[in-house]
């Protein structure tokens, strides 16, 4: 199939990556030449990081990077594709106008996927004429590591759509899981639900960081604690997940004043350094002052 990935960033050239080794022709398009070099370059490096670990042969990667195109342009990324997977930042009103301007560009039999990971994709797709080519597709970072996909299907997504999605996700060497759309759909809610325990555990003196992630990693078989792993997700994106669940689900999703604490002062998690955690050079090295203090 030919495939178009809005969006270069983590989830964006990730997509691209393994829907490009699976055998597809990609075309990844991000708003400045600049994201989108980034975005080839990090698949490149990933590339390279498979084959110094005997997981990818050369050949495997020359044949990947021959099949990926960048572009900025809207147009020329969407024109032939089969399947378009946005992945532009979870903002309801920007996904909206991604999808519409899509649809203007794209042919009336491709398939229109969003990633998101916690929003209405019923919503999402209300701002199509033709809403039934459309479903979600929720990837998990990182995209070319996760063996999961989780599709989402929305009020309007037809059968049609649905098999293509799951052709494609069983193309990629993924698995599937098939949800209702609903808020936070499986993994959002579930993964979700046990980091706000966590941090209110940590929050409340219970246990440190370090403990409870223990917990999970070593009671459970979890391969990241929850504390963690909200560091690597990103602590504003756990903010904006939460607020939109108690939202939508009422008030046991109610953020934590630790969380909110930590998104004010500019502490994301390893993006910035420091989170529950302290991190360099993308490492965890410590656990933050201000956690110790509670």
């Amino acid at each position: 199939m030919h495939v178009a990935v809005l969006g270069a960033g983590t989830m964006g050239h990730g997509i691209a990556q393994v829907s490009a080794m699976a055998g597809h022709d990609v075309m990844m398009r991000d708003i400045e030449s600049e994201y989108v070099q980034n975005g080839l370059d990090a698949i490149e490096e990933n590339l390279r990081g498979g084959v110094e670990r005997d997981k990818v042969t050369e050949a495997e990667m020359a044949a990947t990077l021959d099949r990926l195109t960048g572009t900025t342009s809207l147009g020329d990324a969407v024109a032939d594709a089969d399947l378009v997977v946005e992945a532009v930042p979870e903002d309801m009103e920007l996904k909206q106008e991604t999808m519409r301007e899509v649809e203007g560009f794209a042919d009336d039999d491709a398939v229109l996927a969003t990633n998101t990971s916690s929003l209405s994709v019923t919503e999402i797709l209300s701002a199509l004429e033709h809403p039934e080519r459309g479903i979600g597709m929720h990837f998990f970072n990182p995209v070319h590591i996760m063996a999961l996909v989780e599709v989402v299907v929305a009020e309007q997504t037809d059968d049609g759509t649905l098999d293509l999605a799951h052709e494609f996700v069983d193309d990629i060497d993924k698995t599937a899981v098939e949800v209702r759309d609903s808020p936070g759909f499986a993994s959002s809610r579930l993964g979700v639900a046990l980091g706000v325990e966590a941090m209110r555990m940590v929050q409340e003196g219970v246990a440190s960081p370090e403990d409870v992630d223990a917990a999970m990693e070593l009671g459970y078989n979890h391969p990241m604690g929850p504390v963690e792993l909200g560091d690597v997700v990103g602590l504003d994106v756990r903010l904006g997940i939460l607020e939109y669940l108690r939202e939508e689900l009422g008030e046991r999703f109610r953020p934590p004043q630790i969380l909110k604490r930590k998104v004010r002062a500019g502490k994301l998690g390893k993006k910035t350094g420091e989170g529950f955690y302290v991190w360099e050079d993308g490492e965890k090295v410590g656990v933050s002052e201000d956690v110790m203090d509670q």
